[in-house]
């Protein structure tokens, strides 16, 4: 399977640089998953699509404004760090720029609010800091740091809650599980009056997710780790779930990705609470063992995201179904359109 099975061409101003007012107002493409057959709607209508008794499965990880800009303490030169991963209440894994430049014991003051020292290399070239601040180092963020935005978008956020869902919670996402951005309380009323239950895990999204498939072979590509977490309430709904017979659709493809990563645990399938990494990497062929429906947005070509989102409906019902959301001129990445796959 050659990553240019997943290719195709996008017109640069189909890109969403923005999101959209309200949050709902987004367009959905509902797919039937045997046939392939399309649907043209808005997201507020997403409910008109499923059933009493189905199941959304969410990731609630909150994307934190983890960009901050800083300047050398012996040369007053400017930096940059990427916040990656927490190792400790003061030390972080976090990407730099100019990186040759931030040798071990370098030190960074960002805004007369906080310090950090270089204190090792790690691998692939991202520096490990020890920061010094005062209070709580995310309260600190809030007050200097940028949102983490992907590549492409190049618009400046005006408000950083709009690369959060409205029911991010548990800080920890260097990206935004941008599936979940297009509801609103409004569809969460719509899913209450009809029967359908919400369930909640978190998965903090790293910036793997945005690293491209570089071997022709995508057998070879080596998926980057993630943290999830699967609380045992959202375990128990699953279980009732598959047992009255709804369907469990997941919201985006980290809760994906969550999911039947926690269902390979067990012999049987089944969901159980748990908190561990995963490096999963769904691609055509592989079999799914707990979602039956998926949420999600249009991703970039020859990307993992939409590997699985072919593994799920099939790579050449993908494509036609991007063909046909670029002859519709629909918006695509981050903060661009919806699908239902279902």
């Amino acid at each position: 399977m050659l990553k240019s099975d997943f290719n195709y061409e996008l017109p640069e101003e189909l890109i969403a640089q923005t999101p959209l007012e309200p949050r709902d107002s987004s367009r959905l493409m509902k797919i039937d998953r045997e046939t392939g057959g399309i649907v043209h709607d808005r997201f507020y209508n997403i409910c008109d699509y499923l059933k009493k008794g189905d199941l959304l499965v969410m990731n609630d990880s909150k994307v934190f404004p983890a960009r901050i800009f800083g300047t050398k303490q012996e040369t007053g030169a400017a930096v940059q760090f990427l916040l990656l991963d927490q190792i400790s209440q003061t030390r972080w894994e976090v990407m730099v720029k100019p990186g040759k430049r931030l040798k071990i014991g370098t030190k960074v003051d960002f805004s007369g609010l906080m310090t950090a020292e270089i204190v090792d290399i790690a691998e692939g070239g991202n520096r490990i800091a020890e920061f010094t601040f005062d209070g709580n180092i995310f309260d600190v963020l809030d007050k200097i740091g940028q949102m983490p935005l992907p590549p492409y978008i190049t618009a400046k956020l005006e408000n950083k809650n709009r690369y959060n869902t409205i029911y991010s919670n548990e800080v920890g996402s260097a990206a935004a599980p941008t599936a979940g951005l297009h509801f609103t309380e409004n569809v969460f009323a719509s899913l209450k009056e009809k029967g359908v239950d919400t369930a909640f895990v978190t998965l903090h999204v790293g910036l793997g997710t945005f690293r491209p498939v570089k071997e022709d072979n995508i057998l070879d590509h080596k998926m980057h780790i993630e943290h999830y977490s699967i609380p045992e309430e959202t375990a128990q709904k699953i279980k009732e779930c598959k047992a009255r017979g709804g369907r469990v659709i997941a919201v985006g493809t980290t809760s994906c990705r969550t999911l039947e990563s926690a269902a390979s645990l067990n012999d049987n399938n089944e969901i159980t609470a748990c908190s561990r990494d995963t490096g999963i990497f769904i691609y055509p062929g592989y079999q799914f063992k707990v979602i039956d429906g998926l949420i999600t947005n249009f991703h970039l070509p020859e990307s993992t995201l939409i590997m699985l989102v072919s593994a799920f409906l099939g790579r050449e019902k993908t494509l036609s179904a991007y063909q046909t959301a670029i002859d519709e001129r629909y918006r695509f990445f981050s903060f661009g359109d919806s699908m239902i796959i279902i």
